[in-house]
C-alpha cells in the first residue's frame, strides 16, 4: 500500500528544495538566525500543490566560505559541519507543515565548501542507497578554497513515489540524484578562470560508477543534476548602459527595485551570456533570477544596501537538468527561486529554490544514469585534467 508521502510524490513528482549561502567567512561564529525565512517561503508554495501543505522530499544545503582556509586546512570544517547539521536537522523538521521527519543522506566539506542532503524519512529516506560523496579543489595549489564538493546517491523505485503495490524498494531500481555545491574563481575580470573553473569540476569531480570496465563518472552520469553555489559571474555592463554610471553608488538599489529593470540587466549577466555560447554549465536549465535583487556584494549589517567597491551581481545560482528535459524545455519545475535578505552577516544573501522534478517513469525502473552525460558532452566535450 502507497502511503500518502509517496501517492503525491508519484502524482506530481518529487519536491526538491535547495539552499545556498557564502557565510563571508562567518561559519565559526554559527548560524546568523534560524532558518525559518529560508524554510517559510517554499512552505507556501507548496500548498499550490495537489493534496495541500507538502514538505519537500529532499533538502540540500550549500555553504561557501564556511570557514578561512587556514582553518579549514587544520581541520575544523569536520566540527563546524556537525553543528550545522544539527541546527539544520531541526530547523527543518520544526517548520514543517505536517511535522514530517528527515533523516540526513550525506554531508561532506572541503575546507570552506560544505554541502548537507537530506531526504523525508516517510517517502525518500526509506529507499536511499549508493550514497557517494565526493570533492575537487580549485584555485592556486588545488587546495579547495575555491572547487566543488558532490553528493550522489540512487531512489529506489517505490520511495521515489512509483507504487510497486507491496510499498517496498525494487531492488537495482531508481533513479540517481547528483548535487554539487561550488565556488569559482571571484573578481569581474577573472572570467576565463570561472570557466576553466567549471571545466576542471566537470572532469575531476568523479563518481565511482559501480563498474571496474566503466571507470569513474562524471557529474552529469546521472538521473537528476543539481549544481549550485556561489558562481561567481558578474554583470558586466558596457559604460553606454543607463545604469553603468550607478552600479557603484548607492543608488544602485533603488535602481533595480523594478523587476523589468532588472530584467533587462540579466542580458549582461556573465553566466547567461556564457551558458548561451555553450561554454558553460551544459544541458542545466535555471529559474527566473532576475526576479530577485542582485546576491552580492551587500554592506553587511544591511538589508539592501550594496557596497560601492564591487558591481553588484547575482553570483550566487541555482541550475538544474533531468533525463526527462528535451533540447528546449526542462522537465523539472521551478516553483520558487529566490533570495533571503533579512540575512545581514555576509556581504552575499542566501538563494533558495524550490523544485517539482517530472513523476518517475513506469516503463523501467532503471532509469540510464548516462542520459545526461552522452546526451551533452557529444556536442561539448568533457575536458582533460590539466
Amino acid at each position: 500500500m502507497a502511503t500518502s508521502s509517496t501517492a503525491n510524490a508519484n502524482k506530481d513528482g518529487l519536491l526538491v528544495q535547495i539552499a545556498s549561502y557564502n557565510t563571508n567567512l562567518q561559519g565559526i561564529l554559527g548560524l546568523p538566525q534560524d532558518l525559518v525565512d529560508w524554510l517559510a517561503p517554499t512552505l507556501q508554495v507548496s500548498k499550490f500543490l495537489s493534496g495541500g501543505a507538502r514538505a519537500p522530499d529532499i533538502v540540500a544545503v550549500g555553504f561557501q566560505e564556511l570557514l578561512p582556509l587556514h582553518l579549514g586546512l587544520a581541520g575544523l570544517s569536520k566540527a563546524v559541519l556537525d553543528n550545522r547539521n544539527a541546527l539544520i536537522l531541526s530547523q527543518i523538521e520544526a517548520h514543517a507543515p505536517n511535522k514530517e521527519r528527515y533523516s540526513l543522506v550525506a554531508k561532506i566539506a572541503n575546507v570552506g565548501i560544505a554541502l548537507l542532503v537530506y531526504a523525508r524519512d516517510d517517502g525518500v529516506a526509506r529507499g536511499v542507497t549508493d550514497v557517494q560523496t565526493a570533492w575537487t579543489g580549485c584555485g592556486p595549489g588545488y587546495m579547495g578554497n575555491k572547487g566543488a564538493v558532490g553528493i550522489r546517491f540512487r531512489v529506489a523505485s517505490a520511495a521515489a513515489g512509483e507504487d510497486s503495490g507491496t510499498g517496498t524498494a525494487s531492488e537495482g531500481g531508481g533513479e540517481t540524484f547528483t548535487f554539487v555545491n561550488c565556488h569559482l574563481t571571484a573578481h569581474d575580470h577573472k572570467l576565463k578562470q570561472r570557466l576553466d573553473d567549471y571545466r576542471h569540476i566537470v572532469s575531476t569531480l568523479l563518481f565511482p560508477s559501480g563498474s571496474e570496465s566503466q571507470g569513474p563518472s562524471t557529474l552529469y552520469d546521472t538521473s537528476h543534476l543539481f549544481v549550485f553555489g556561489d558562481m561567481n559571474f558578474r554583470v558586466d555592463l558596457p559604460a553606454s548602459h543607463p545604469l553603468s554610471a550607478l552600479v557603484k553608488t548607492s543608488h544602485f538599489s533603488e535602481a533595480i527595485s523594478l523587476e523589468s529593470s532588472r530584467e533587462e540587466l540579466k542580458e549582461f549577466d556573465q553566466l547567461t551570456v556564457e551558458k548561451n555560447k555553450g561554454s558553460v554549465f551544459v544541458g542545466l536549465h535555471e529559474g527566473e533570477f532576475w526576479k530577485f535583487k542582485c546576491s552580492y556584494k551587500y554592506k553587511v549589517g544591511e538589508v539592501d544596501q550594496y557596497s560601492v567597491r564591487r558591481v553588484p551581481s547575482w553570483t550566487d545560482r541555482i541550475l538544474y537538468a533531468t533525463h526527462k528535459d528535451t533540447s528546449s524545455q526542462p522537465a523539472i519545475k521551478n516553483l520558487l527561486y529566490t533570495s533571503v535578505p533579512s540575512y545581514t552577516t555576509s556581504d552575499h544573501k542566501p538563494v533558495i529554490s524550490l523544485l517539482l522534478l517530472p513523476p518517475p517513469d513506469t516503463a523501467s525502473k532503471i532509469i540510464p544514469q548516462g542520459s545526461l552525460y552522452h546526451r551533452h558532452t557529444t556536442q561539448f566535450p568533457i575536458p582533460t585534467p590539466p
